[in-house]
């Protein structure tokens, strides 16, 4: 089973940055991304070459962002490293959590762990072998 998972101190930059003029501050994000995922990645681990999901949590303290924008930066960033081509990913869950907030995390992972030890927002980023296909919605 493919699971790669990393983190990155927020907040992220939205795919719209680029449409309102701020392209320099997008590609400055996406270097962030996959900089911060090159620093997990192990040399065992092989960039997936089927189907994958993307799982992203942005874990935000004060200003929440709108989570659908952020995803294709994100994406695009860990091309040819979790995955060969971004048309692998074929699922893809993003959740937003207020650190302040009241939620609970089930199987807390040391990256995971690492993340909230910062004590900053931050995302989540799971890149895991894609659920059976042929099982409908």
């Amino acid at each position: 089973m493919t699971r790669f998972e990393f983190i990155v101190d927020g907040p992220p930059v939205s795919q719209q940055a680029r449409n309102r003029g701020k392209g320099n501050r997008l590609q400055a994000w996406k270097k962030t991304v996959r900089q911060e995922a090159e620093k997990y990645w192990s040399s065992e681990q092989k960039t997936a070459t089927g189907l994958v999901m993307l799982q992203i949590t942005y874990f935000y303290d004060s200003v929440e962002r709108d989570i659908d924008n952020i995803v294709k930066p994100i994406q695009d960033a860990i091309i040819g490293l979790a995955y060969v081509d971004d048309k692998q990913v074929s699922d893809l869950l993003v959740r937003k959590r207020n650190l302040s907030g009241n939620f609970k995390v089930e199987y807390m992972t040391s990256t995971l762990a690492e993340g909230f030890a910062r004590g900053n927002e931050f995302l989540h980023i799971v890149v895991i072998d894609a659920p059976n296909q042929e099982v409908g919605t």
